[in-house]
């Protein structure tokens, strides 16, 4: 069986950022880690869960929206994926710095969090998904140059 290319990177080595985890025609599989693997430190579901209807909402409301194809969290709590359909690595690290200011700064209730919208509509809670923007939005900032290669891995 062929072993998928996202376990070909050496997890141990990755730190919170964002890469590019894969290139398959026009689409391209952008990992925002926004913690480090396997230090133990993961997200727990309810912040993961409202990061994901609230950065869901804001990146499908973008200017980049009509190229999203998908936005979700990883099974290991480490991140989410956002996959794109033809928009340059600036034009989509710009437009999550975007999104991240406007979590950070959401007020209100949490996108679909109706009991007739979700599956699990008990289980989100703004303020902490406020907190995993932020602290994801400053690692960002702070990144210096972003080359969105993977540190001792490659990218497919």
């Amino acid at each position: 069986m062929n072993r998928i290319a996202s376990f070909s990177v050496n997890h141990d080595l990755l730190e919170p950022g964002i890469y590019i985890s894969r290139v398959d025609g026009d689409i391209t599989t952008f990992d925002l880690r926004t913690r480090k693997p396997n230090s133990g430190v993961y997200m727990d579901n309810v912040t993961m869960h409202t990061v994901e209807h609230l950065f869901a909402t804001y990146i499908r409301n973008s200017e980049i929206g009509d190229s999203v194809i998908y936005f979700g969290p990883m099974g290991c709590r480490t991140g989410f994926y956002l996959l794109t359909r033809n928009v340059p690595e600036e034009t989509v690290l710009k437009n999550v710095f975007d999104v991240l200011e406007k979590i950070v700064s959401h007020e209100g209730e949490v996108f679909g969090a109706r009991r007739e919208e979700c599956g699990n509509y008990r289980e989100l809670q703004l303020e902490s998904a406020k907190a995993e923007c932020a602290k994801y939005l400053e690692t960002l900032k702070n990144y210096g140059t972003i080359d969105f290669r993977y540190k001792g891995g490659t990218n497919a």
